[in-house]
């Protein structure tokens, strides 16, 4: 069995509900053993757009990262995700950010994820459910990588339909 972190993101509709429906139906292909909680963030790239709810889980998977990669795409497909551009709105948003100790590196599949170390949205949630978790390649701890970004735009942690600020 393989430790898998993924990553969700929602920023239309019910966003909560978005993400509460793509870890239910993760769970349906491998337990999930951790889930974050939720974080509501500015959009990155492209900004004319609603605010994002992000989180991560953990799940113990018996799968290649190829076909949880994949999973998680049909997954993305079932909830109504359209890649329209990059960047644009999305029902549904996930990322593979570590699979185990495992550095690939092949067309479609970067593991771990190339910009996981850049983006506060999945450096909070990562902490708050393995902060010691070491990145392969940069060998630094989650909340090493979290306690050196430097990031102007606003993360806060959500709390249903109210939010309180946490960084």
């Amino acid at each position: 069995m393989t430790l898998a972190y993924i990553g969700l993101g929602s920023n239309m509709s019910d966003r909560e509900a978005n993400l509460s429906q793509a870890v239910r139906l993760i769970s349906q292909i491998a337990p999930v053993l951790a889930a974050s909680s939720l974080y509501l963030t500015e959009p990155e790239g492209y900004k004319d757009q609603p605010d994002f709810l992000n989180s991560v889980v953990c799940v113990d998977t018996d799968v290649t990262a190829a076909k949880l990669l994949h999973i998680m795409n049909g997954i993305e497909v079932q909830m109504g995700r359209e890649r329209l551009f990059a960047g644009a709105p999305r029902v549904i948003d996930l990322d593979l950010l570590l699979f185990d100790e495992a550095i690939i590196n092949q067309p479609g599949l970067e593991v771990p994820h190339p910009r996981l170390h850049l983006r506060a949205f999945v450096l909070m949630p990562m902490v708050e459910i393995a902060p010691d978790l070491v990145h392969p390649v940069l060998h630094k701890t989650m909340k090493e990588l979290l306690a050196g970004l430097t990031s102007d735009y606003r993360i806060d942690k959500w709390v249903g339909n109210k939010h309180n600020g946490s960084g």
